[in-house]
């Protein structure tokens, strides 16, 4: 039975290569070609394939959206990575939401049919420094937020990536249904837990426990 593909990139040339490719196996049939993360929802929930190759950097939806809607949907396609270039917060955050290959563009093209098959064997195919990288950032988030857990409230929580995201009490205040009053308020009971002086510091503590 052959691997049935969707291939998702906002690069013609980059879709014609990969289906160029992926056409000289006689076991891997490409069964839609997408220009956009929401061609690539569509395709992948009407065309239920084995595999996604997906791009980061996509426009209308990036990857990171396709990823968080196929993880809400409860999707059975296995999505590989194609990239440029991926942060290793990026990275993380693939992982956690069940992407099983990365492959970056700038490596052999052969290797991007190695980890599909790999991927549909049931393997995960990720480069061994970046995965190194994201277990420890993963690590570090989590360790950071049993720490916050155990000084703040899941509010004051969100308060904090709010701040560490660059958002004025303005801002916060509408995300959150508040008053820019109870904003502050919220902001000083921080301050005063975690021993910090202000927004600078707040984002240090933030930055420090991969609460950003």
């Amino acid at each position: 039975m052959s691997i049935r593909l969707v291939l998702a990139d906002d690069h013609p040339f980059i879709l014609d290569a990969l289906e160029g490719l992926f056409r000289l196996e006689e076991d891997i049939e490409v069964v839609a070609r997408c220009r956009d993360g929401v061609q690539a929802l569509e395709a992948v929930e009407r065309l239920e394939p084995d595999v996604l190759i997906l791009d980061l950097r996509m426009p209308v939806a990036d990857g990171l959206h396709v990823l968080r809607a196929l993880h809400e949907l409860g999707s059975r396609t296995w999505v590989v990575i194609l990239a440029g270039s991926v942060e290793d917060r990026e990275l993380v955050e693939c992982l956690r939401l069940g992407v099983r290959g990365v492959v970056l563009k700038e490596m052999a093209p052969r290797l991007l049919v190695q980890c599909v098959r790999k991927v549909v064997a049931g393997d995960v195919w990720v480069e061994n420094r970046s995965i190194t990288r994201a277990v420890d950032l993963l690590l570090l988030r989590e360790a950071g937020a049993r720490d916050s857990a155990e000084h703040l409230t899941p509010r004051e929580i969100e308060v904090v990536q709010m701040v560490a995201a660059g958002l004025r009490n303005k801002e916060i205040a509408r995300r959150l249904t508040l008053t820019e009053g109870t904003v502050k308020v919220h902001l000083h009971n921080i301050y005063a837990k975690l021993g910090v002086d202000g927004r600078l510091e707040l984002l240090r503590y933030a930055e420090e426990r991969g609460l950003v």
